[in-house]
């Protein structure tokens, strides 16, 4: 008897990377939530929409995996030595320093 198909990448593939989200929800909203996530980034590997039973009859669940790209943190504007450490000026520490 054959087994059911797998549905998603093989675990021979290439270690996983990118943001792997689970979305349930009514097919509207799964559809609205794909266009947000895809704007955010780059749909790396979608699965077949699957109907839910029971209490969530009428809605679906899917799973995305995305390749988002992670913008460089903004630098403060008041960026001083002091917040980023001060140098010592050792010729001057070393005149001012007083015999033990």
């Amino acid at each position: 008897m054959a087994r059911p198909r797998h549905d998603g990448p093989s675990m021979r593939d290439p270690q996983l990377t990118g943001l792997e989200v689970w979305l349930s929800g009514t097919p509207a909203e799964l559809d609205a939530a794909v266009g947000v996530l895809a704007a955010a980034g780059h749909v790396a590997w979608r699965s077949v929409r699957r109907p839910m039973t029971g209490a969530n009859a009428g809605r679906h669940r899917l799973y995305l995996r995305l390749a988002v790209t992670v913008a460089a943190q903004p630098q403060p504007a008041t960026d001083t030595s002091a917040a980023r450490g001060a140098l010592i000026d050792l010729d001057t520490a070393r005149a001012s320093r007083r015999p033990a």
